[in-house]
């Protein structure tokens, strides 16, 4: 099921990462972005780190939920959408029957957030469900657990599109400073951060190569 609602525009959950086309190049060719040692990032995880923690989330999902029969998974744009479609290989890999395209889906809440009075004008996006909610797990999957506002926003979205049976959140970081009563189900790192730091999740689907940096200082 394929249903218009208006993009999400990243947040401090999902901060967004500058692309450009250079000069001469066709449309669509987009430059990998600065390398985090040349603008003074700290890189925490790397692309193998990332990779064992979400091989890890995957198996807890199977385990918690004994299996994967009724377990949706939906990402939160945008790289959570990358790590969604990464988690629904991994469980497809070790459960047998199950087709990854089949249980894996996006979940736009941008019409949904508390800060949209803020930024009236925004574009229309996708959400895109891979059959009916009802019944099943809705596994959101984010890559940065912040204040937990984008995830309420995730709830009040699922909450138009059926009745699930239950909602467990994926993060492939919490990095703490939580403003709502909101805790992850299965996480890949806690980060220890200030609120003056910036988390950064670089994925290869986007950026070209995957990495979990910290920008600023801490307090």
């Amino acid at each position: 099921m394929s249903m218009p609602v208006p993009p999400h525009d990243p947040s401090p959950e999902s901060p967004p990462h500058a692309q450009t086309v250079p000069a001469g190049e066709p449309a669509g060719s987009v430059t990998s972005p600065p390398h985090p040692e040349d603008t003074g990032a700290r890189v925490v995880l790397g692309g193998a780190e990332i990779a064992r923690a979400l091989t890890r989330i995957a198996h807890e999902v199977l385990e918690r939920n004994k299996g994967a029969q009724d377990v949706v998974l939906l990402g939160i744009p945008t790289r959570g959408v990358p790590l969604a479609h990464r988690l629904a290989a991994r469980i497809a890999e070790v459960e047998d029957g199950v087709d990854a395209r089949a249980i894996v889906g996006s979940l736009d809440i941008t019409m949904y957030r508390d800060d949209l009075h803020h930024h009236p004008t925004r574009t229309i996006g996708t959400t895109d469900v891979p059959g009916t909610i009802d019944g099943k797990v809705v596994v959101l999957v984010d890559d940065v657990l912040f204040s937990g506002r984008t995830i309420r926003a995730a709830l009040d979205a699922i909450s138009d599109l059926g009745r699930p049976r239950g909602v467990q959140l994926a993060a492939l970081v919490d990095r703490g400073h939580r403003e709502l009563p909101i805790r992850a189900d299965f996480v890949g790192k806690n980060l220890p951060t200030s609120q003056t730091e910036r988390v950064r999740v670089l994925l290869a689907e986007r950026d070209g190569r995957d990495a979990v940096v910290i920008e600023g200082e801490p307090a």
